[in-house]
Parts: C-alpha cells; sequence; structure tokens
C-alpha cells in the first residue's frame, strides 16, 4: 500500500514542477522585472546528484525521475527560443529606431555574453529584452503624450518617477494572484490554461511590437505632418501656461477642473470678438465646444467625478481656442482695440451725460397739458362768473397771531392744493390754521378760483398776487435789480448753450421768478405776525404740524432739519470759498440745512434786521462769484450761526431725485419733500413716490376731470 502512496506524490511532484516551470517561464518574458530561468546545469543538478538522489522528489523511482527530467528540461528549452525570437525582433526595432530618431536611449543597453554558457546568455538576453521593450514602449507613449497634450486618467506621476518599478510590481502581483485560479481545476487543464495564457501574451507582444514599429515609422516619416505636430505643441502650450496660470499642479485633485474653467473663460473672451466681428461659423463651433465642456464639468467638485472621455473634450476644445488664436490678432492689438473702444465710449457717456442733463431741465421746467389747462378753466370760470361776492370766509384770522400761519409761495395750483388739504387732513384743529398762499399775476385768478370752489371749512385761506406788494422793486431789492439787468437776461434768454462744466440747473429761469426769493421777506409781507411756517409746493404734510409753534428756537430766526448726513450738503458745495470774502466768514464743512419746511421767528427776524443781511450778500454776489443763482446758497450765508436745528422726523428730503429713500422713514416724517426735478405731478415724476402725493388731489373735482388729469 506504502508504494502506490510513494508513486502518486511523485507524480504530483512532477507536475507541479511543470506547472512551476510553465509559470516563470511567461513571468520572465511578459513580465517587467528579470526573473532568471533554470539552466540545463541546474536543471540537471536538482535531479542528477552524486549519491543517486535528487533534490525535487527523493522517493522517486530513477525512470520516474528521468522522465520528469527530460520533459522539464524540454518545456525549458522551448521558452529559451521564445526568449530569443523576442529578443531578436526588440533588436530590429531598436536599429529602426535609432536610424530615424537623434535622440539615443541610454536606459537600453545589450549585454554581452562574457565567459557565460548558453543558457546563462538566453537568461540575460530575455532580462535586456524586456528591459529594452519597457524603454521603447515608454518612448512611443511619451511621444503620443505630447502630441495630445494630456495623460491617460490611469497614469501617474509617482510611477514615472520610480522608474517604472511601480507597474510592474503590480503586473507582477497580478500574474500571482492570477495563479490560484488557474491550479482550480485538473492538472493537464492547468497545463492548457498556462499555455494559452502564454500563447495570449505572445499574441499581445506581437501587437505592442507593431504598434511600437507604426510609431516609429510614423515619427520617422512626420515630414507631411509637422504642421499638425506644431499646432498640437502650441495647444499643450497653451495647456501649460493655463495649468501654472492657476497654481494648480497635475497631481492636485482639481486640476483638470482648473483647465476646464481656464477654457470657458478663454472661451468666453473669443466669444465676444466673434459676435463683434461677425464671425459666425467659429462662433457656432466655440459655443458647441463650450456647452459639451460645460457638460463634462456640472456640478463636479474633483477630478474623480468628471466622465471617462473628459480628456477628449478638453482636447477639443483646445485644438478650437488653438485655431481662434492663430485666426485673431495678437493681445497687444486687442488691447489696443480696447483701448480705443473704451476712449470713444467714454467721450459718448460724457455726450450723452449733458445732452440727458439738459433734457432733464426742459423736462423739469415743462408743464403737462393737464396742468396748463387747469389755470386757464379757472381763471375762464373766474371771470365769467356774476357773482359779486369773491371773497374768502374766516378772513379775521388772517393776522391773529395767536394761530398758526402757513406761507406758501407758488404759481402751481394743483401743487398748491395738495399742500393745504395735506395739511388740513392731518390736523387735530383744522380751525387754528391759517394759509397765506401768494402767486403772480398769470394764476392770481385761477389761484383764487381754485379755493372759492374747494373752501376749507373752518380754516382761513388768503391769495396774494405779489404784484400788489408795490414796495417789492428793483430799488429796494438787490435781486429785483440783478434780475432785471441786462447781463441776466443775456445769461438766460440769448445765449445758445452753457459753458463747458456748468451746470445746466442754473440756467433754470425760475431763479428769475422773484416768487423764489419772496422767502426773504418775510416780515414785511406779514407785519403783524410772530412766527409763520414756510412750505414749499413741492411737499406734502403727513402729520399734525401745531407742535412746531410751540418750539422755543433759542433765539434763532431759523427752525430747519440739518443735512450733515448728506456731503453735497455741505458749505463747500454751494458757496465758492476760492473766494477770500467766503472763505474768511465760514467753513467749508459747516452742515447745510434744508429749505421747504422752516420755522421762521419773525420778532427775531426784525430785531436782527436779517433783511438787510440778505440784501448786504446779495449785493456782494452781483457778479455770481460768490455763489450761482438759487435761494439756499443765499440763505446759507443770511441766516448763517442763526438756525436752530429741527429733529430729522419733521422733514424729509430725496423724493424728487432719489429712487432709493427707505419707506419706513417716509411714513415715520411729518413732511415729505420731492425736491429735485422730478416732481409728482410731472410724467418723469418717481411712480413709487407719486401715491404720497395724489392721494391729496380730488380727481373727481369738475375742473380737475375736464383737464383730464388722471393719478
Amino acid at each position: 500500500m506504502a508504494a502506490p502512496v510513494a508513486r502518486g506524490r511523485r507524480c504530483r511532484g512532477a507536475v507541479l514542477l511543470l506547472l512551476l516551470a510553465s509559470v516563470l517561464a511567461p513571468l520572465a518574458l511578459y513580465g517587467r522585472s528579470p526573473v532568471s530561468l533554470p539552466d540545463s546545469t541546474v536543471a540537471r543538478g536538482a535531479f542528477d546528484r552524486e549519491d543517486g538522489s535528487n533534490l525535487v522528489w527523493p522517493h522517486m523511482a530513477a525512470s520516474e525521475v528521468s522522465l520528469a527530467k527530460d520533459l522539464t528540461i524540454e518545456r525549458l528549452g522551448e521558452h529559451k527560443n521564445r526568449v530569443l525570437s523576442a529578443a531578436d525582433d526588440w533588436q530590429a526595432v531598436e536599429i529602426a529606431k535609432s536610424h530615424s530618431s537623434e535622440r539615443t536611449d541610454t536606459s537600453v543597453r545589450w549585454k554581452e555574453p562574457v565567459s557565460r554558457d548558453a543558457d546563462e546568455v538566453v537568461a540575460e538576453g530575455n532580462g535586456s529584452a524586456l528591459s529594452r521593450q519597457d524603454g521603447v514602449i515608454k518612448e512611443v507613449v511619451s511621444t503620443e503624450e505630447r502630441a495630445d497634450g494630456f495623460r491617460d486618467p490611469g497614469d501617474s506621476t509617482e510611477d514615472e518617477e520610480q522608474g517604472g518599478q511601480g507597474m510592474k510590481e503590480k503586473e507582477l502581483h497580478h500574474a500571482i494572484d492570477s495563479e490560484p485560479e488557474q491550479k482550480g481545476g485538473s492538472g493537464g487543464a492547468a497545463g492548457s490554461n498556462i499555455d494559452g495564457i502564454t500563447a495570449t501574451g505572445n499574441l499581445s507582444s506581437s501587437l505592442e511590437k507593431e504598434n511600437a514599429v507604426d510609431a516609429l515609422s510614423e515619427t520617422t516619416h512626420a515630414t507631411p505632418k509637422e504642421e499638425t505636430y506644431r499646432r498640437e505643441v502650441s495647444i499643450n502650450a497653451d495647456l501649460a501656461t493655463s495649468r501654472s496660470s492657476d497654481g494648480q499642479s497635475a497631481t492636485s485633485p482639481d486640476a483638470t477642473i482648473h483647465i476646464i474653467k481656464d477654457q470657458l473663460t478663454r472661451a468666453k473672451t473669443y466669444l465676444g470678438f466673434l459676435a463683434s466681428r461677425g464671425n459666425h461659423g467659429s462662433a457656432k463651433e466655440l459655443r458647441a465646444r463650450m456647452k459639451d465642456i460645460q457638460q463634462a464639468l456640472g456640478d463636479a467638485t474633483n477630478d474623480g467625478m468628471l466622465p471617462q472621455n473628459v480628456h477628449t473634450r478638453i482636447k477639443a476644445m483646445e485644438q478650437t481656442l488653438g485655431k481662434l488664436k492663430r485666426t485673431h490678432d495678437s493681445c497687444s492689438g486687442a488691447t489696443n482695440r480696447l483701448r480705443t473702444a473704451l476712449h470713444s465710449t467714454e467721450e459718448r457717456l460724457q455726450s450723452h451725460t449733458k445732452d440727458a442733463n439738459y433734457l432733464a431741465q426742459i423736462a423739469a421746467k415743462s408743464l403737462p397739458k393737464g396742468l396748463h389747462c387747469l389755470p386757464l378753466r379757472l381763471t375762464n370760470e373766474y371771470y365769467s362768473t356774476n357773482s359779486n361776492n369773491k371773497d374768502f370766509p374766516n378772513m379775521e384770522k388772517l393776522e391773529d397771531p395767536k394761530l398758526h400761519h402757513y406761507a406758501v409761495f407758488s404759481d402751481n395750483i394743483l401743487a398748491a392744493a395738495v399742500v393745504v388739504n395735506s395739511t388740513l387732513v392731518h390736523a387735530k384743529t383744522p380751525a387754528n390754521h391759517v394759509f397765506h398762499i401768494v402767486t403772480d399775476r398769470l394764476n392770481y385768478a385761477a389761484m383764487k378760483m381754485w379755493f372759492l370752489a374747494n373752501p376749507l371749512g373752518k380754516a382761513a385761506v388768503q391769495v396774494q398776487n405779489i404784484e400788489e406788494f408795490t414796495w417789492l422793486n428793483s430799488s429796494y431789492s438787490p435781486v429785483l435789480k440783478q434780475l432785471e439787468s441786462s447781463s441776466i437776461i443775456d445769461y438766460y434768454f440769448r445765449r445758445g448753450k452753457a459753458r463747458p462744466g456748468e451746470n445746466p440747473k442754473f440756467r433754470n429761469p425760475k431763479y428769475l421768478s422773484i416768487l423764489n426769493h419772496l422767502r426773504f421777506y418775510l416780515p414785511e409781507i406779514f407785519p403783524k405776525l410772530n412766527k409763520v411756517l414756510f412750505l414749499d409746493d413741492d411737499t406734502v404734510v403727513q402729520q399734525d404740524l401745531s407742535a412746531l409753534w410751540s418750539i422755543d428756537l433759542k433765539g434763532k430766526v431759523n427752525g430747519a432739519v440739518e443735512t450733515c448726513g448728506e456731503t453735497f450738503h455741505r458749505f463747500d458745495k454751494y458757496l465758492n470759498f476760492s473766494n477770500p470774502l467766503i472763505a474768511s466768514n465760514f467753513h467749508p464743512h459747516s452742515c447745510g440745512w434744508a429749505y421747504g419746511m422752516n420755522m421762521f421767528d419773525l420778532s427775531e427776524w426784525r430785531k436782527q434786521n436779517i433783511t438787510d443781511v440778505y440784501h448786504t450778500w446779495q449785493n456782494l454776489n452781483e457778479d455770481r462769484l460768490l455763489w450761482k443763482l438759487g435761494t439756499l446758497p443765499a440763505g446759507l450765508v443770511t441766516f448763517w450761526n442763526r438756525t436752530f436745528p429741527l429733529g430729522r422726523s419733521w422733514h424729509l428730503l430725496g423724493l424728487g431725485y432719489n429712487p432709493n429713500v427707505n419707506e419706513k422713514d417716509i411714513r415715520q416724517a411729518s413732511v415729505i419733500h420731492y425736491n429735485g426735478n422730478l416732481k409728482p405731478w410731472l410724467e418723469i415724476g418717481l411712480s413709487k413716490y407719486r401715491k404720497y402725493w395724489s392721494r391729496h388731489v380730488n380727481y373727481d373735482q369738475v375742473f380737475v376731470r375736464e383737464c383730464n388729469i388722471n393719478p
């Protein structure tokens, strides 16, 4: 029983030796690290020993050992022939490469057999062939990589730095790991599988050699494709620039994403040029590339989330960008064109800004058809009525200093009506309010007719014609004298356009109206009153104002809301501080204040003789060297150190020019002021603020309806 068991063990040992030889031989041929094959001497030594025993199967019979020895030596001989054939083939490849390229591969060296037997030469030839195979394949791969500018996703910089050892070890481990699977069947089947693997390895090796030879031949005969190669080199240079500009190395987890984003940025720049030059074909192609690469990018945050074909898309995009770069001018030319276009655009912008300012002034001075119709209709009604009683009720209140008196100077009937209506709507005691309206001769009848047709109940109203103020003449008022001068008439009516750098608002004819300067003569207009609240006709009252008459002004003449929060309301924005007279009397950063809602103490006015102060400064500014025309600069110098600051909530400015006034501030303000050109009764007015004004207009009033005035 022991003899058959021993024979079985010896047979299994022989089969295992054959399997080992079959496995080691392909690894030596196709693995990346050389494996020395046992020569015949070593093989014989394993079986033949002087003492008649062997090292492999010491219990095997002599005849069986001889048979196993012959089979093993025969298999080793076959593998030696394959190695020699592969070495000859790769030597031919190396010779072709040396003739086609000036570069020499110092890493591939042939080792001459020195005092070695044939088996050692075969083993060394196997290692050299593998080394040369690695060198040629690496050269072909690197050439292809330079041609398209990109690595495959599986390429590793670390592998290149280690001379390919990592890849060799990976393939060797893969071959060893696959060995247990090959041992899963019977001995005969295992042998067949190993032969199949060997044959497949030979076929793959042949294909690799053919591809390498083709690549080398293409390199040798690249003369017809030199232009294409140069283009690809240019593309790779652009890619290298984009990579370095992003500061991302090739091994960073988002290096490819940065390349894609850089390509998209450049593509958008080129797309603008293509659109301006009408190059629709290239623009269409570029848009298609952008769409393709944007789809590849998607929401990826690192290179691992990108699709496998992303490098193909990047290469296609880079080729398109390179073509556009060669087609269009250099960056310096584009820069010069952009500078020229920018300069031209700035000049047009300045011209359009001047035109816009001029047109805005015209629009601000214009009168809508409805507002032109209203005074005509009212005037006709005033003179066509047969009533002899055209006086207002409650006339006894006009000079009562205990009541709350308002001064409104306007030639706009609807605007004056809104001021009066909004005040009375919010007044706690309407009977204590008296309105003094002064207008010009042209609108006097219409203004009076409006308030006769729309009585105020217990409140009192007075309408006066400025022509009735006989004391107000050019001999008394310097401003009237200046307004009647030939220089002012020439400035407003005989000149064409404004001088360069001059604000067109200073040429507004409203400054010619004495109504605008009447605020400096309040004590003369109301000789028996002690306090008067002055309201501009572009204001709307939102709360009861009775508390203003209880404020102690501390001996000041003017109670007003300061505008220090606005830089353009400082003194240096209105007065000419280059003039020594202004510089010696005022500080350029002094806080300004707002006209439009002002509480004037007429008793203090008379004591401090403010009217004479005003006349003095007006005479000094006859040639308009201290300030331009207007009432605010004159008010700043007249009421210098004579103004009492009121709370900011009493008076809110900006609804006639600022579209960003806070809605909460508007609701909390006692008086809102549409100062600026965008008046609420004009079409150019800010629509978001018009509701605060229009709610106090009675659009059902017969005269308003007949003149087609709508909200």
